[in-house]
């Protein structure tokens, strides 16, 4: 018997008992959807984390001020107001492995164009802060020297706080007023889209870091010795950020002349660390979900080997029959195989459908983000025709090893 023949006799026993079929490929279909579902969300979330890190820059970490403690009452980080433009000159002039350390400051503010308003996030930055955090003008100019020295009334904004208060204009020569206080704007930063927590990086505006400590906040005590909020830090490639971690601490410990076995006055946080590690938690849960969803794979490959034993016996005088007109042990054997590898074929199929159909579901209703790749298809689909072939071939092995006269004389 050729395969074609042996296939059609296989389609043809399989429709005959539809709805034992149709039970048989149910362990199978709920296989397969659950292996591409589960990845589809399980790559989501490395995804996810991937465009964390690409909006935060890669190799970058960052320098916080300390806490402070008072009656014995820990404040937490960013309490503690010791970090200055100096020490972001001296990370970057004094450890080689640093590309670039930008010194920021943050406060929050309503901006104001003609008669529209908008409340966002307000930076005083340099130029090497794009650069640490890998990000560029959409379009217009960087700060200039003369800009960034005296507390020129200029600025970048992002997308977001661009369209709220330009709609379609374009922003770049548009003035716009910060407490009072008019900026011109000359460039538009490029979309970063959301961070780890979800804030949406594209609703600010950054002007030059004297501009922030002079004309908005007035030039206070503080501002006058050049205090900042954090120094972002950008470690060149191919050097180990854990070492650059240490040095940055060393060169500050000097530098506040910190006594040995006292607390720090600053924090220093390793971003990269901190997503890379989510990134691989997810790639494992990826696996764990996959694994776990196998399981179903599995015992629908039971259901098989159950149903084709069955099959055996009903069919034990057909066999004996097909083997005193000439059928050989393998013909027997390839036709139960092909009806087991057809069973969870077809199962397979229905299950890519119903697992795609589950992704959207998931993505749809819960607003999780999903990534349903060819990959796993054809990882289910294939795992699904082995399952078939192994759970299949105990039953199609011992259909072919009958004896003919013995099947004919089965009741």
């Amino acid at each position: 018997m050729n395969f074609s023949a042996a296939l059609r006799s296989a389609l043809k026993s399989l429709s005959a008992n539809k709805l034992r079929s149709m039970l048989t490929m149910l362990g199978i279909i709920i296989g397969v959807a659950a292996v591409i579902s589960m990845i589809a969300v399980g790559n989501g979330a490395t995804q996810r984390v991937q465009e964390q890190m690409k909006g935060l820059g890669s190799n970058v970490m960052l320098v916080l001020p300390g806490g402070v403690s008072q009656a014995g009452v820990r404040l937490g980080a960013q309490t503690r107001q010791r970090l200055t433009e100096d020490d972001a000159l001296a990370i970057t002039v004094e450890i080689p492995e640093v590309q670039v350390a930008a010194p920021t400051s943050r406060t929050s503010g309503q901006l104001v164009a003609g008669n529209t308003n908008w409340g966002t996030t307000i930076f005083g930055v340099t130029n090497d802060y794009l650069e640490a955090r890998d990000w560029g003008l959409g379009s217009g100019r960087l700060f200039d020297p003369a800009e960034l020295a005296g507390s020129s009334k200029v600025a970048w904004i992002g997308t977001t706080a661009a369209r709220e208060l330009f709609g379609e204009q374009d922003p770049v020569d548009q003035t716009v007023r910060v407490r009072g206080v008019p900026m011109k704007i000359i460039g538009v930063l490029s979309s970063k889209g959301q961070n780890s927590l979800g804030q949406d990086q594209d609703d600010v505006l950054m002007m030059p870091i004297s501009t922030l400590r002079n004309r908005i906040w007035g030039g206070d005590a503080t501002s006058r010795l050049k205090r900042v909020g954090a120094i972002s830090v950008k470690v060149r490639e191919g050097q180990s950020m854990k070492a650059v971690e240490e040095n940055i601490k060393d060169l500050l410990r000097q530098r506040f002349k910190v006594p040995v076995g006292t607390e720090d006055p600053f924090v220093v946080r390793n971003l990269t660390e901190i997503l890379q590690a989510q990134e691989e938690a997810s790639r494992i849960m990826t696996l764990l979900l996959a694994a776990v969803a196998g399981i179903s794979l599995i015992i629908g490959g039971i259901g098989i080997m159950n149903i084709m034993l069955v099959s055996v016996t009903e069919r034990t005088r057909e066999i004996g029959l097909r083997m005193a007109v000439g059928a050989r042990e393998k013909d027997i054997l390839g036709q139960f195989l092909i009806e087991a590898v057809t069973l969870s074929m077809v199962g397979g199929a229905i299950g890519v459908l119903t697992g795609a159909f589950s992704t959207w579901g998931v993505s749809r209703f819960t607003g999780w983000q999903v990534s349903m790749t060819l990959d796993a298809i054809v990882l289910a689909v294939g795992f699904s025709a082995l399952v078939g072939i192994f759970f299949g071939f105990y039953p199609a092995r011992r259909a072919s090893k009958l004896l003919p006269i013995q099947a004919l004389r089965y009741e």
